[in-house]
């Protein structure tokens, strides 16, 4: 489990890719803390850790993974927002996040507000209806909050510190974007198809 509260920027150093992908990933965490099979959200898809240097780590990604995620067009040089996986006593700054990405939204709309950046995404088929006003999504396994919805866009607000601690600086009109929406939205949804039922 995570929170959406990105701890370190990694760049992925190396793409291997032949059905599945292996990357390494460098980063400022101290490896010599993370174990080998210790679980990383890398860009908000929680990522197995198959080895492990000085300075880096690798992953193992599987089609299906590659399928249902952006992590397909990751290129070497490529900046990834990471997080480690919540431990008990952590602090819960964010929200409940699980690092299973539920489909790829589409950046549709970048603009300027105030010392903010307002960006607008196209939800995937079928996930519209789990996102809210003032819920919550992982974007890149960022927790965010959604300002409004308008049928399969919805609209967040980057303010400065987010952009500074994340990739979301560099965001631009086209790019695929990990979504995972909320845990709780997702059982509400499920209940009132069950009640409709």
């Amino acid at each position: 489990m995570f929170t959406g509260i990105i701890t370190d920027i990694g760049t992925v150093t190396r793409v291997e890719r032949h059905d599945d992908m292996r990357a390494r990933i460098t980063t400022g965490y101290d490896t010599a803390t993370i174990d080998m099979g210790a679980s990383i959200a890398s860009d908000g898809v929680c990522l197995t850790v198959t080895d492990i240097g000085p300075d880096w780590y690798e992953v193992f990604i599987s089609a299906e993974t590659l399928d249902k995620t952006n992590l397909g067009e990751w290129q070497e040089g490529q900046r990834v927002n990471l997080e480690r996986a919540l431990k008990v006593g952590d602090e819960l700054g964010g929200h409940i996040v699980s690092g299973h990405v539920d489909g790829v939204a589409e950046v549709v709309a970048v603009t300027p507000d105030g010392d903010s950046t307002r960006v607008q995404f196209r939800a995937p088929d079928g996930l519209a209806r789990f996102i809210a006003p003032k819920g919550s999504v992982a974007l890149n396994g960022t927790s965010l909050t959604v300002n409004e919805v308008e049928g399969d866009i919805f609209g967040v607000n980057f303010i400065t510190h987010t952009k500074e601690v994340t990739t979301w600086a560099g965001v631009a009109v086209g790019d695929k974007i990990n979504l995972e929406i909320d845990t709780l939205a997702r059982y509400v949804a499920r209940l009132g198809d069950y009640e409709a039922a």
